[in-house]
C-alpha cells in the first residue's frame, strides 16, 4: 500500500528532480527566443509543494497529503505548464479524499481524475503536450488495475505509458518534428514520474544530498529579485504629472502637437483624447509648462502631481542590504472596497510598470516573458485591490491560465482580461468605463485590445530552424503578434522591418516604440525617425522608455 509519508517523499523527489533538469527542459522548447519558460515554471511550481511536504509529519496520510499538496502546487503555479501539473494533481486529490494508504485502484482512479481536471481546464485541448501524457498514463493505469495490479504495477505502467506518450509527441505536432525535439510539458510530466517512481520503488528521494535544487530559500530570492535598486538622483525627471482636461468645442486639437510639446520637456507621455475629455500624462521637471500647455484645449478639471524623488526615498525605507523585505506568504486579507472597479496588471520594466500606474492599476505584478508569476502573487494583488471588481491584464500567453485559477478564490468579482502582449493590456486598460457594467467592460477593453499588434525585437537563444529559416544564436529575431518574421543582425533595422510589416496589415493611426533595458535611446530615436520619415505624414509615433527586459524592443502598431 502507498502512505502518505511515500506520497510527501515523491513530491519532494519529483521537485529535486525537475530542478536539476529545469535548463534542460527549457532547452526543448522549439522557438529559439530567450524564454525559459516550461523548465523553470515547473520547477517553481514544484518547489511550493516541495516546501509544504517538508514540514508534513511521518504520520499524515494519503488524503492529507494530497490535500495540502494540491493547495500548495495551485497557488505556487507560474505559467501554462505549472496550472496545468497542479491541475492534474487537485484532481488526484479529490479522489484520494478520505483515503488513507492507496491500492492500485486508488492511484488509477486518481490520475483518471487528473485528467478530466486538466482537459476540462484547458478551452481548446491540444494533442502531443503534456495533456496528452497524463491521458494515455492515466489510462494505461486504469487498464492495469482492472486486470488487478498492485498499486507499484499500476505506477509503473502509467510511467511506462508516459514515457511512450512522450516519444510520439512530435507525431502529433509537426512543430516539434521539424525542431527534432519532444514536447516541454510532456518531458516535464515525466520527470515527475520518475521522481514519484523512485520513492515508491526503492524509497529513495532523488536529488536529496545533491546540490543544484531549488530550495526554499532560492524561490525567495528569485520571487524578490527585481534588479539593481535606483538611486533617488538617477531620476531624470522628478515629477509624475497628470491632467484630464474637459475640450473646448470650437477648438480643433491636434493630439500630436500635446504629445510632441509634452516629450520636448520629459518622458513616460501618454495623450489619449475623444471628443469631449484629454487625458494625459508625463514624468517632467516642469509640470507648470504642461499644465500651462493643456489650457490651451480647454479647462483643467484634475491635476496630480507628484515628486518621484520623494516617493523612492520614501519606498527605500522597506529595502534591506540583501533585498526588497518579502510579505508573508499566507493569503493577504482583502483590501476594503473603496471603488467599483480595480486593475491588475503583470509587466516588468519600469517604464512599463509607471505607465500601468498612471493608468489607473491599483497593482502590477512583476512579470512577464521567462518570469511568469504564480498564481498567489496574482491571488495577493486581487486582494490587496480595493474595489468590488477586479480586471486582471496578464498580458502574456502563459500567464492567463494562473490568472484565470484566482476567480474562485476570492469573494471579489474578477475578469481575465485575455491580453497576449502588454501593448494589447495598454490599450485594454485605456478603454475601462466607470458607468459599464464589468460584461460590458470586458467586452469593449477586449475589442480594444484586439486592435493592436505587437512586434517584439529580441535575440536567439539557439541556433535552429524556423518555417525553414535558419537562425543563428545571438541574431536578431522581429517577431509579429508571435511569429518570427524577421532575422537581422541589427536591432534597429530588425525592428523597422517589422514595423513595415505591421503598419501594412493594419489600418494604423499610431505606432508606439518601447525602448527595451540597456537600449541607448538613440537606438530608439533612430528607429523613429525611420519610421516617422516614411509614415509620419499620416501617423503618430512616439518613444516611451518601457525598460522591459528581453526585448530591445516592444512596437505597438493600431
Amino acid at each position: 500500500m502507498i502512505t502518505g509519508k511515500m506520497i510527501r517523499d515523491s513530491i519532494i523527489s519529483a521537485s529535486n528532480h525537475i530542478a536539476a533538469r529545469r535548463a534542460e527542459i527549457d532547452a526543448l522548447n522549439v522557438f529559439p527566443v530567450p524564454d525559459g519558460d516550461t523548465g523553470t515554471n515547473m520547477a517553481m511550481t514544484l518547489s511550493a509543494a516541495a516546501r509544504e511536504a517538508s514540514i508534513m509529519p511521518d504520520s499524515v496520510d494519503v488524503s492529507q497529503a494530497c490535500e495540502r499538496i494540491a493547495g500548495a502546487l495551485l497557488r505556487g503555479a507560474r505559467g501554462n505548464s505549472g496550472v496545468i501539473l497542479s491541475l492534474i494533481f487537485r484532481g488526484f486529490a479529490k479522489a484520494m479524499k478520505g483515503v488513507a494508504e492507496a491500492d492500485g485502484k486508488d492511484i488509477a482512479r486518481a490520475l483518471v481524475s487528473g485528467r478530466e481536471a486538466a482537459y476540462k481546464a484547458v478551452m481548446k485541448p491540444t494533442e502531443g503536450t503534456m495533456l496528452t501524457v497524463i491521458r494515455l498514463a492515466s489510462a494505461k493505469a486504469a487498464q492495469a488495475a482492472r486486470a488487478g495490479l498492485d498499486e507499484l504495477k499500476v505506477c509503473e505502467a502509467a510511467y511506462a505509458a508516459a514515457k511512450k506518450a512522450l516519444a510520439d509527441t512530435p507525431n502529433m505536432l509537426p512543430i516539434l518534428k521539424s525542431a527534432g525535439v519532444v514536447d516541454a510539458g510532456g518531458q516535464g510530466l515525466v520527470y515527475v514520474f520518475e521522481g514519484f517512481k523512485s520513492v515508491l520503488e526503492s524509497g529513495v528521494i532523488i536529488g536529496a544530498a545533491q546540490a543544484g535544487t531549488i530550495s526554499a530559500r532560492d524561490s525567495e530570492v528569485r520571487e524578490s529579485t527585481v534588479g539593481p535598486l535606483i538611486a533617488a538622483e538617477d531620476i531624470k525627471f522628478a515629477y509624475c504629472t497628470e491632467f484630464l482636461v474637459n475640450r473646448e468645442q470650437r477648438q480643433v486639437f491636434d493630439e500630436s502637437e500635446l504629445r510632441g510639446y509634452l516629450e520636448s520637456i520629459g518622458d513616460c507621455v501618454v495623450v489619449v483624447a475623444d471628443e469631449t475629455v484629454i487625458k494625459a500624462h508625463i514624468h517632467t521637471n516642469e509640470p507648470g509648462s504642461a499644465i500651462q500647455k493643456a489650457l490651451a484645449y480647454g479647462q483643467i478639471t484634475s491635476v496630480k502631481v507628484e515628486n518621484m524623488r520623494e516617493q523612492h526615498q520614501n519606498a527605500s525605507w522597506g529595502v534591506t542590504p540583501t533585498g526588497p523585505m518579502r510579505e508573508p506568504e499566507s493569503q493577504s486579507a482583502p483590501a476594503e472596497m473603496k471603488k467599483r472597479y480595480g486593475m491588475v496588471a503583470v509587466a516588468s520594466g519600469r517604464g512599463l510598470e509607471e505607465i500601468f500606474r498612471e493608468l489607473g492599476a491599483d497593482e502590477v505584478v512583476t512579470g512577464g516573458q521567462t518570469m511568469n508569476p504564480s498564481m498567489e502573487q496574482l491571488l495577493k494583488a486581487v486582494q490587496e485591490t480595493p474595489a468590488e471588481h477586479v480586471f486582471i491584464f496578464p498580458n502574456n500567453k502563459n500567464i492567463i491560465m494562473a490568472a484565470e485559477q484566482v476567480i474562485p478564490l476570492t469573494d471579489k468579482g474578477v475578469s481575465v482580461l485575455h491580453t497576449k502582449t502588454v501593448p494589447q493590456g495598454i490599450t485594454a486598460a485605456l478603454n475601462l468605463d466607470e458607468e459599464l457594467s464589468p460584461e460590458e467592460n470586458h467586452m469593449r477593453m477586449m475589442k480594444a485590445a484586439a486592435k493592436v499588434s505587437t512586434g517584439l525585437v529580441t535575440f536567439a537563444a539557439r541556433d535552429s530552424s524556423i518555417d525553414g529559416q535558419r537562425v543563428k544564436q545571438g541574431e536578431i529575431l522581429g517577431m509579429e503578434n508571435g511569429r518570427i518574421t524577421a532575422v537581422d543582425t541589427d536591432m534597429v533595422a530588425a525592428a523597422y522591418k517589422v514595423s513595415k510589416h505591421l503598419y501594412r496589415k493594419n489600418a494604423t493611426s499610431m505606432i508606439t516604440v518601447y525602448c527595451g533595458d540597456g537600449v541607448e535611446r538613440r537606438k530608439g530615436e533612430e528607429l523613429v525617425s525611420l519610421l516617422k520619415a516614411k509614415y509620419g505624414a499620416e501617423t503618430e509615433i512616439s518613444l516611451i522608455d518601457g525598460g522591459q527586459p528581453v526585448y530591445y524592443f516592444m512596437i505597438s502598431v493600431e
